[in-house]
């Protein structure tokens, strides 16, 4: 998968220093990057959250919605792909739903930080 990603940055000509692609497990990564603020680096625009769906997403959202300000840049989005059947709430903390896009049986739900 994060060859895909990396090959679709390329296409859409978006320079190596522009962007980081992370294959770990979500909750692990989140708690180490949290743990070591400030100094592990900047915000971020983006976060695409991918899991089996069978996950509790409830975990990885509560981090997002506790530190959206420190996690996600003003304007930054948390994108959860999902069972269209798996309800999310609408806010967490700091993040906000504003955008249910439905594909067959998954669904991605858009979130905006609210915090900036």
């Amino acid at each position: 998968m994060c060859a895909l990603i990396k090959s679709n940055l390329e296409l859409c000509r978006i320079e190596r220093g522009e962007s980081e692609v992370i294959q770990s497990e979500a909750l692990d990564y989140l708690r180490r990057f949290v743990s070591k603020q400030p100094d592990s680096g900047k915000p971020w625009d983006i976060a695409f959250f991918d899991p089996p769906y069978v996950t509790d997403h409830t975990p990885i959202l509560d981090i997002f919605g506790a530190r959206s300000s420190s996690l996600l840049t003003a304007k930054g989005l948390v994108i959860v792909e999902h069972h269209h059947k798996n309800n999310l709430p609408e806010k967490t903390g700091g993040l906000v739903r504003y955008r249910v896009l439905k594909q067959g049986d998954s669904a991605l739900s858009f979130y905006e930080n609210q915090r900036g």
